[in-house]
């Protein structure tokens, strides 16, 4: 008897908290709609504070990305550019909840909640607890590696969510504006920022000088500023996970193609070594020499 009195309050005391849970988070959103109907936004203002925003240098590097789907490219905010549109735009809640977490999997729920307009996005999905990485799958246990992992999940539902929720008048407007501040922003010499930006690709994502020359069809020397951004487009992709390697770069590709330089160089000995031989006596020459080539070579 003590037995089962002890687990009947042990259930009764759960319920008991589970209701002041519930009743805890009903207030708090009877808070959040209150307050967004006694401070409605200014629609002009929010939008003046997103493009505002987005004549950041910093921010108009991560906004944009770019990854290629079939014969087409796709383009479009990152979840970077996403947060500023919700923060700026006011009286949205968003963000990522675990929901549950199983024998190997996690459950969990992005959402975007407008609290003026009632208009919401949500979105569940369950997350393996696994990570493929050079051809094999490995099991996660650490409870770190298990919330980047539904994090990083998360953040492309999440984009999704809150650009369901703005008009999109409003998104457009923030990309043209991030756009012309890459275009505006022009640190240092073109060159010098097209080489941090191929170390960048190396250095992280293994892609080399000849795979990016390969994709754009001309060597690195030729350049321009809408190249530079569209790396800046590539990266972005790759680093939010919206695309992979193999998505955009041939990993086959090892010979480096040779710049005009080069070929300039090459003509220069070639015709040198062809003066040369014309000054041998031609009894002396050997008949079988390669062309261009010096019979003591």
């Amino acid at each position: 008897m003590n037995q089962l009195s002890q687990q009947y309050n042990q259930e009764q005391q759960g319920n008991v908290l589970a209701q002041a849970s519930s009743s805890r988070e009903i207030e708090e959103v009877k808070g959040q709609i209150f307050m967004a109907r006694q401070f409605p936004r200014n629609v002009f203002q929010s939008e003046q504070r997103i493009l505002d925003a987005c004549k950041r240098p910093s921010l108009a590097q991560t906004a944009l990305y770019r990854y290629p789907r079939g014969s087409t490219m796709v383009e479009g905010p990152s979840i970077r550019l996403a947060e500023v549109l919700a923060q700026n735009w006011g009286n949205i809640a968003f963000g990522v909840k675990e929901l549950e977490q199983r024998e190997g999997e996690s459950v969990a729920m992005a959402y975007a909640w407008d609290l003026e307009t009632n208009v919401r996005q949500e979105k569940v999905f369950t997350v393996p607890h696994t990570r493929k990485a050079k051809g094999s799958i490995t099991k996660l246990t650490d409870p770190r590696d298990i919330y980047e992992l539904v994090a990083n999940n998360g953040a492309r539902r999440l984009r999704a969510c809150i650009l369901g929720v703005i008009p999109g008048d409003i998104v457009e407007a923030a990309i043209g504006e991030c756009n012309k501040t890459l275009e505006g922003n022009s640190k240092g010499p073109l060159k010098d920022r097209i080489a941090n930006a191929l170390n960048a690709f190396k250095n992280q994502y293994k892609v080399t000088q000849e795979m990016i020359e390969e994709r754009f069809g001309y060597n690195a020397d030729a350049f321009t500023e809408v190249d530079y951004l569209e790396l800046i487009k590539i990266f972005n992709s790759l680093k939010d996970g919206i695309s992979k390697v193999d998505d955009w770069f041939n990993k086959a590709v090892v010979k480096k193609s040779k710049s005009d330089l080069a070929k300039s160089f090459d003509k220069d000995k070639k015709d040198e070594a062809k003066d040369k031989k014309e000054e041998v006596n031609g009894d002396d020459a050997d008949p079988d020499a390669e062309p261009g080539q010096l019979p003591f070579d």
